[in-house]
């Protein structure tokens, strides 16, 4: 039987190192003990083998995860490094989009940048173009209201290079005077004026007296208002014939109005006060109050009311002869009648005036439409009409083809004047424009000055038409700068589109250049309109268009007014209240030279027109 090993060989056998001291020492055991040892020797060298092989195990199951976790890590690098890739392209593009996006936004916004500036500039040309045309207007305003009123006198350009200084009026200091004027026409009252003590201041020797007088003269005037006390005799037949019953009496006198207890004399002052020296009527009642001659303002209205239909005959004779004419001048201006028309807002009405030849007529009308044109020139087949610019006078020309407008060379002067007033940059440009009218104005008077079908006539006119046309090639140059201003180029362009009318003198020289006629016609209506503001009813309104009318034509051909009121009415008076059946004695155009003689004289207490227009 083979030997059992002992413990110390199975120690030898499992340890190769090399022995220590203490292996040579022998230890004695039981069987059981040696059993027990191999037993557990054995149970961890297979303990040990089972762990070196889990070992094994783990590390290659270690070295699998490692793999593993190294190929997953690569894949997710992979995956990572793809995702890294695209995010970069991604945003790459991004990136390339919004650079693009941001180069679009730069190149809009310069364009609305662009865009705004110019807006800007154009809005700020705006606003100064407004602002030049708010102090043009202002400048406008000034010269309307605080600047000279009238046009007379040379182009500024003139009066620079000459070098003018503007005199005062009246007479001259040195210059040879005229002497005192006196008045003949006049009445004359004597008065003789003695010394109180006609003596010697030292003795008291009374003195003698001497042939002749000193004498001098006082002007002075006298109103008095009086009561006219009618005392009509009456009688009683004596005889036996019996056609005259009882008592009779001489004939009442005539009155304008029945049963009115004021004389023609007094209505006749009445009209002239009011609607030819322009005063209101309270002021009047109160100038009648100073001469202890009181007038009610009732009694006042409503006389003039009664008077209002005398005058329609004359009126309507006025409206017949103006019609025969082949010139006409005419203008309208606001006049108010305070009342309350159905369609129509507040109280501005127009007051026409026509004037031709032989007659001045004003028709007062709520618009200012060209039916007012229509309804004054009906029946008209042809003729020239001086005007200004208003569009009514323009329509009326197209609907009556006969009918030839002539615009006034005033208002185109007005405009140059205004544009000089309003942009002083201009005025020097402006006042060319001036001076050249007023050579038009001269060469056109010395056309007139010579007589018509001479030689002096024809050289005048050749100039005149060369003038004329100078102008209008001026004009057309201007015209065609592009520099040139803008409200410079717009009174030109008024001037390019109303050159046929403006130019109508030139062919035609009985044609006044401009409409002044027409504005000086409506000096009393303004200055009325100025005093008492209006009419207060329709009917007050037609007797002021009827009496201007009546005035001023009375004026034209240089009838005293008072002489001649006081016979119409008086002739009134005599038809019973109503205007005269025959009134072609009171028609100037219709009086002889011995009429007219007697009507152009001043009758007791009568006062002359102070002018006399010039109808040719």
């Amino acid at each position: 039987m083979d030997a059992v090993p002992s413990a110390m060989d199975a120690i030898s056998r499992v340890d190769d190192k090399p022995r220590v001291p203490f292996a040579t020492v022998f230890v004695t055991l039981t069987k059981q003990e040696h059993i027990r040892l191999v037993t557990d020797a054995n149970y961890w060298k297979i303990q040990q083998s089972k762990a070196k092989q889990c070992a094994e195990w783990n590390e290659r199951q270690h070295q699998y995860e490692v793999l593993r976790l190294k190929s997953q890590a690569v894949e997710r690098e992979k995956a990572y490094r793809a995702d890294w890739v695209t995010h970069a392209n991604r945003w790459k593009f991004v990136l390339r989009r919004a650079r693009e996006r941001a180069s679009g936004c730069e190149q809009r916004y310069q364009q609305e940048l662009r865009e705004l500036k110019s807006q800007a500039a154009q809005r700020e040309a705006v606003l100064h173009s407004e602002l030049e045309m708010a102090h043009a207007k202002i400048r406008d305003l000034q010269q309307r209201v605080f600047g000279r009123k009238s046009e007379c006198g040379k182009g500024g350009s003139e009066k620079q290079a000459v070098g003018l200084v503007s005199r005062p009026r009246g007479h001259q200091r040195g210059a040879p005077g005229h002497g005192r004027t006196m008045q003949p026409q006049l009445d004359e009252r004597i008065e003789i004026l003695e010394m109180d003590s006609p003596q010697c201041p030292k003795c008291g020797l009374v003195y003698s007296d001497f042939p002749g007088t000193e004498d001098s003269e006082v002007l002075e005037i006298e109103v008095c208002a009086y009561r006219r006390v009618l005392r009509r005799r009456r009688y009683r037949p004596v005889c036996d014939c019996g056609c005259v019953p009882g008592i009779v009496s001489a004939a009442p006198l005539s009155r304008l109005i029945n049963r009115g207890k004021f004389g023609i004399s007094v209505w006749t002052s009445v009209l002239l006060d009011k609607f030819l020296y322009g005063r209101p009527s309270h002021r009047l009642l109160q100038d009648l109050a100073g001469h202890n001659l009181i007038m009610s303002a009732g009694t006042l209205a409503g006389g003039m009311k009664a008077l209002a239909p005398l005058f329609a005959p004359i009126d309507k004779a006025l409206v017949n002869q103006l019609r025969v004419e082949h010139h006409w001048h005419a203008d309208e201006t606001r006049w108010a009648v305070f009342v309350d028309l159905n369609g129509k807002l507040g109280h501005r009405w127009y007051l026409w005036v026509f004037h031709s030849s032989s007659v001045v007529h004003y028709v007062l009308d709520s618009s200012r439409s060209t039916k007012v044109v229509q309804a004054e020139l009906a029946g008209v087949q042809g003729g020239v009409i001086s005007c200004d610019r208003y569009s009514a006078y323009k329509k009326f020309a197209r609907l009556n083809p006969g009918i030839v407008l002539a615009f006034c060379w005033a208002h185109q002067r007005r405009d140059f004047l205004q544009l000089a007033n309003s942009y002083p940059d201009l005025s020097p440009w402006a006042m060319v424009w001036v001076d050249a009218i007023a050579e038009l104005y001269r060469f056109n008077e010395l056309r007139l000055q010579a007589p018509a079908g001479c030689a002096e006539r024809t050289m005048h006119q050749f100039v005149l038409e060369q003038a004329v046309q100078r102008m209008s090639d001026n004009r057309d140059t201007a015209l065609s700068d592009i520099t040139l201003a803008l409200p410079a180029a717009k009174v030109l362009k008024s001037m390019t589109a109303h050159w046929d009318g403006l130019t109508v003198f030139v062919s035609h020289p009985w044609v006044p250049m401009d409409n002044n006629v027409a504005e000086r016609d409506m000096r009393p209506p303004v200055v009325g309109r100025k005093n008492f503001y209006g009419s207060g009813s329709e009917w007050s309104g037609q007797l002021a268009s009827t009496m201007y009318s009546v005035l001023m034509t009375l004026k034209l051909w240089g009838l005293n007014a008072r002489t001649w009121l006081t016979a119409y009415l008086q002739a009134c008076a005599d038809n019973g209240n109503q205007a005269p059946e025959d009134i072609s004695k009171f028609l100037p155009w219709s009086m002889d030279a011995t009429k007219l003689a007697a009507m152009r004289a001043c009758s007791a207490g009568a006062h002359p027109l102070a002018e006399v227009f010039d109808s040719t």
